[in-house]
């Protein structure tokens, strides 16, 4: 097959544009974010955006001095001062990366870096706008990453990428966090009552399920929300703030018959609900059940199949239950008939009493609510 070059050349303000009643390029105090999902690449650059045409990025932007440009990957060189007060910033990803994945944050960082056992880049940074409360709270949260995605390689396989962190924004200018590959960016409202390490735990989860593993097509997004979601659920368990079953006892319990969780299908949530309830939550408590069915040896045999197979690569629903029958050699039909195709709420074999809340909802709760702002 022949190989081409297309170079293309243009000008203008992202953030003066304006489509389907909204901006996604966000300017700051002292930048801008490029940061969103499913809508964000053509705002700044030009792409067939679509989650199942992955490529490689090299970003290289040059910002006033003063300012940090953070972007995916790694830096292949440092920051390069040019003519008139401008400074280069170079960075790469180096694995297959859907468009609406790669982000660009522009304003005043304080960084911190590290390196992992296994060689992968740690870089962590900080809006210098955040109040103190509010940035100690974030860096007792962020600075976690590579506590936390270790242990999501001990549950998923290994870590798919060359790099790891995260960037928290200014106040008030991001109302949601974002699994941007190797570096999610993060609403800083996230810790406004202190520490969260489950909103970590929940994008990083994510550069599994979302990052490495990608929907085929934006139906699927249960695939990522719901997975990412139950991360949460076992680091909870893992911490003994409240098991899984726990967790999914109070949701079912929870939430009234007629919520959009039980009326609306996860596997296909149609535009108005393709980051409601039913992705999240109905989600994760599908996996839950299939967790259930088969057996923790299965289960997470699964998981670890399904993000090895199809590592760097898109996936659907449809080979998801396939995977899972194969591995458990069980008939799964109507459970996932039930959980992700069925707009009603499933039956029980048992009735539930409504539960307390397990320790950790709280923080769980307050992820929650901010995803489901995005």
């Amino acid at each position: 097959m022949p190989r081409f070059t297309i170079v293309v050349q243009y000008s203008g303000v992202p953030s003066s544009k304006v489509a389907a009643g909204f901006t996604a390029w966000t300017r700051t105090p002292d930048g801008a974010l490029a940061i969103g999902e499913p809508q964000i690449a053509w705002w700044w650059y030009p792409s067939n955006d679509h989650p199942s045409d992955k490529a490689t990025f090299d970003v290289s932007v040059s910002v006033p001095d003063g300012v940090e440009a953070i972007s995916n990957g790694v830096q292949p060189r440092p920051p390069v001062r040019e003519t008139l007060g401008y400074t280069r910033w170079s960075w790469r990803s180096l694995k297959p990366q859907a468009t609406y994945l790669t982000f660009l944050t522009v304003g005043q960082y304080d960084v911190t870096t590290d390196t992992t056992a296994d060689g992968s880049t740690v870089y962590n940074a900080y809006s210098q706008l955040l109040t103190p409360d509010f940035r100690d709270a974030a860096k007792a949260s962020v600075e976690r990453t590579a506590e936390i995605t270790d242990w999501e390689s001990t549950v998923f396989g290994p870590f798919p990428f060359e790099a790891r962190g995260g960037v928290v924004t200014p106040p008030g200018t991001l109302g949601f966090a974002l699994e941007n590959q190797t570096r999610p960016n993060y609403s800083s409202a996230f810790f406004r009552r202190g520490s969260n390490t489950s909103v970590v735990v929940h994008e990083n989860a994510h550069q599994w399920f979302g990052d490495s593993v990608s929907v085929r097509n934006w139906q699927n997004i249960w695939l990522n929300e719901g997975f990412a979601s139950y991360a949460e659920w076992l680091w909870s368990e893992k911490n003994d703030e409240g098991t899984a079953q726990e967790i999914f006892d109070y949701l079912y319990a929870t939430y009234p018959d007629d919520a959009a969780i039980w009326t609306t299908a996860p596997a296909d949530p149609g535009t108005a609900e393709l980051f409601g309830d039913a992705v999240y939550d109905r989600g994760a408590m599908t996996l839950h059940q299939l967790r259930l069915a088969v057996g923790d040896d299965d289960f997470f045999t699964i998981l670890r199949t399904w993000t090895a197979e199809h590592k760097y690569g898109n996936a659907t629903t449809e080979e998801f239950t396939a995977l899972a029958e194969k591995i458990s050699g069980q008939d799964l039909d109507a459970l996932f008939q039930a959980w992700l195709y069925t707009p009603s709420k499933p039956v029980l074999a048992a009735s539930l009493a409504a539960p307390v809340a397990p320790k950790s909802w709280a923080q769980i709760s307050q992820t929650h609510t901010l995803l489901h702002e995005h």
